[in-house]
């Protein structure tokens, strides 16, 4: 069963963010009593061995109060609180779906990753328009980096390599995400009301038309078309086995690997590397 089919199954685990007061809502979740060890794993083995949503309810709503804690964390990112708690419930429930009891570890330290992956994803879809944290090095420096700079002030080298130590990246990945987190975002085409310098800004502004240039466009086309006969010419030059080569290693649109190839001509991979290097030799000699 999904997370949202476990809220959806019972009305008290629709609870699952501040509609209201903020403020209300902390002391609702703070009333609520936190359960005892004990109580816990008898309400764990009850979900997971008999699908009792009672249960599941109760390890929820028992630990809301973490989710406020933890979701404050996240307020240097200027988005909703409200909407900060919403997903760090969504992760508790998930994480209640998938806790063992038998781990020999309390729900609340099981609980914390998923709260916090909930709370980051929401972050990145939200705190820019344009994502600016895709890979895993650039995440991590994401949330780590505005908490390691000591001050508002740009990085300097040295504070850049100790900063692209701790967090195991490159320097260059710092500088890159640096200046990310410095920028502002801008509408590609503003309002008509928009100020003065919103209007002066939009990058839609600095955009060429592709039609401004036609002798540019038509020689462009001219010396692709000159290049790919050239280039056409020369892989007929080749012998058999390195034109298939190059076509299943660079022009196929299911591109083989060279084990494929060593497989089917009965040769070692290195030896379907030596044919493609030299191949490839022939060819960049042909076009220069």
């Amino acid at each position: 069963m999904t997370s949202t089919a476990l809220a959806l199954a019972n009305p008290a685990l629709v609870l699952t963010g501040p509609v209201g007061s903020l403020e209300a809502y902390v002391e609702r979740v703070s009333s609520i009593p936190m359960l005892t060890r004990e109580q816990e794993l008898e309400l764990a083995r009850r979900f997971r061995e008999h699908q009792d949503l009672d249960a599941a309810r109760d390890l929820v709503l028992s630990h809301l109060r973490f989710v406020v804690h933890i979701a404050r964390g996240y307020l240097g990112y200027g988005l909703p609180v409200g909407d900060l708690i919403q997903e760090g419930n969504v992760g508790l429930m998930k994480a209640v779906k998938r806790f063992d009891p038998d781990m020999g570890v309390r729900l609340v330290s099981f609980a914390v990753h998923w709260i916090r992956a909930e709370i980051h994803e929401f972050v990145i879809r939200n705190w820019r328009l344009v994502r600016i944290a895709t890979t895993k090095a650039q995440r991590k420096l994401f949330f780590n980096l505005r908490r390691m700079k000591k001050n508002l002030a740009w990085l300097s080298d040295e504070e850049a390599r100790a900063v692209a130590g701790e967090l195991g990246v490159e320097p260059r990945e710092v500088r890159d995400m640096e200046q990310r987190l410095a920028a502002r975002d801008l509408s590609f085409d503003p309002a008509p009301d928009a100020d003065e310098e919103e209007t002066t800004a939009s990058p839609s502004l600095y955009l060429p038309s592709p039609e401004a240039d036609p002798a540019a466009a038509i020689e462009q086309e001219q010396w692709e078309g000159t290049v790919s006969g050239t280039l056409a010419a020369a892989i007929e030059q080749l012998d058999a086995r390195s034109r298939e080569v190059i076509r299943a290693r660079w022009l196929a649109e299911d591109k083989r690997t060279l084990q494929d190839l060593a497989d089917q001509y009965g040769v070692s991979a290195e030896r379907i590397r030596q044919i493609e290097s030299a191949a490839l030799a022939k060819l960049r000699t042909a076009l220069g």
